[in-house]
């Protein structure tokens, strides 16, 4: 499995909401709400075999009232 972060910036207002649709979904294994540009902060865990860019559409970014949204691969932990 790889390890990304998907960063999530809802309409305002919309922040709660979304974050229980996040959930709702069940493929989320970390959500923290944020401050700065982006609401919310997601770890997601993407099989080796899967398209990230895929995985992530079809799973998430279909969620109502995300205006935005930043995924950061990630390589190697220390």
């Amino acid at each position: 499995m790889r390890p990304v972060f998907v960063q999530f910036r809802c309409e305002p207002g919309k922040t709660y909401q979304v974050a229980e649709a996040i959930y709702d979904r069940e493929v989320v294994s970390e959500l923290y709400s944020t401050s700065g540009d982006f609401d919310l902060i997601a770890k997601v865990y993407i099989p080796e075999d899967e398209d990230v860019g895929r995985f992530l559409s079809e799973r998430l970014f279909d969620i109502p009232h995300i205006s935005r949204t930043l995924t950061t691969m990630t390589f190697r932990a220390f």
